[in-house]
């Protein structure tokens, strides 16, 4: 079985269509670079200033001043853009990027992420994630579904200061997808290696379920 990062990464890539402009948040989400379908032409963004963010490099191709936000090492497409961290943001806030692909240290059941801030622990700066989740047009959450304690990610109220009121429409973990409704969290699928009572037992949230006879079927091979 793959690292479930990268099946995580592999999953949310497929949330991708042709033509997207893509911010990738730091952390899982990067790792969607390395797999959008070949088929499938998009323009990936960093709020660094850097529009056409490849894959990621060998060891041996490493260009020191080619990084993205998280200052992990990228490569760049051909006719990649480079600008000011102003220009970026202006961008986002402007409506200009069509999903977003962001990590996220807990979901609430309305959809509402807190990944920005941990009480008690220093943070650099606050990040682009509060103007990419008001100014994208589609939130996906790429996050593995329990944290190091093992206590479910997906909770029942968050504990942590919310990043901002708007939901995100798609949430995939190494158990799971659930899509966000009107009313609350939908499991849609069941990810590979995991079952219904697995997800049921890991996630703190409320959630309907309405996985389709194939999900059904998948999950259980």
């Amino acid at each position: 079985m793959p690292d479930v990062k990268h099946l995580i990464a592999a999953r949310a890539a497929r949330e991708l269509q042709d033509g997207d402009v893509v911010n990738l948040g730091i952390g899982i989400p990067t790792l969607v670079a390395d797999y959008v379908p070949p088929e499938v032409s998009v323009f990936l963004h960093t709020e660094n200033g850097l529009l056409g963010v490849g894959p990621t490099p060998a060891p041996q191709d490493v260009d020191p001043d080619l990084v993205n936000a998280g200052k992990a090492p990228v490569t760049q497409t051909p006719g990649a853009s480079f600008f000011s961290s102003a220009d970026s943001f202006a961008m986002i806030r402007g409506g200009h990027v069509d999903v977003a692909i962001l990590g996220a240290l807990q979901v609430d059941p309305y959809g509402r992420i807190a990944n920005w801030s941990v009480p008690g622990q220093t943070i650099m700066g606050v990040g682009g994630a509060m103007d990419l989740l008001t100014g994208a047009k589609k939130i996906v959450v790429a996050m593995t579904h329990t944290a190091r304690d093992g206590s479910s990610k997906i909770v029942a109220k968050a504990s942590l200061p919310l990043t901002a009121d708007r939901k995100v429409d798609v949430i995939i973990t190494d158990l799971a997808v659930f899509q966000v409704g009107q009313k609350g969290l939908i499991l849609t699928e069941v990810m590979p290696g995991s079952d219904l009572q697995t997800v049921k037992a890991r996630t703190d949230a409320p959630f309907e379920v309405r996985l389709s006879e194939n999900m059904r079927t998948a999950s259980s091979l």
